[in-house]
């Protein structure tokens, strides 16, 4: 079993993906908006040139995403992306690029449990947890 996470976003989408695909790197493998779909003359005019499915692949994990339609969106609550990767300065980085114009919740040192550990909020909203648990 593998879990992935899927997040919504309040038109914005397109940016974040394109943001998380330049901060984690990765690669985006589709990002369909609702006019491109099957079912697009049962959408709404404004709503053609939102997100109906993004997928950005990282190894062996997903990260997906839409946005919501008018109306639906609610902020993000009670939970965090996690990132693990097992280079301190790679860690550094991605936390770094993802504070850019975010909010860091607790900036990211050396803890009892990890080499570094850091917390934030990035620029569209998604709370994000930067872990590096082993020097490379």
């Amino acid at each position: 079993m593998k879990i992935n996470s899927y997040l919504m976003f309040d038109g914005n989408c397109e940016a974040a993906f394109k943001f998380y695909e330049q901060c984690l790197g990765g690669k985006i493998t589709m990002m369909m908006t609702h006019k491109e779909a099957p079912s697009a003359e049962n959408v709404p005019a404004e709503l053609h040139d939102k997100i109906m499915h993004a997928c950005l692949e990282l190894e062996d994990r997903f990260l997906m995403g839409s946005d919501c339609p008018p109306g639906y969106f609610e902020p993000p609550q009670g939970f965090y992306v996690q990132v693990s990767v097992s280079d301190p300065d790679e860690a550094e980085r991605i936390f770094c690029a993802l504070a850019e114009n975010g909010k860091v919740k607790m900036a990211i040192t050396q803890t009892f449990w990890s080499v570094r550990f850091g917390m934030l909020v990035d620029q569209f909203g998604t709370p994000w947890m930067v872990n590096c648990d082993q020097v490379a």
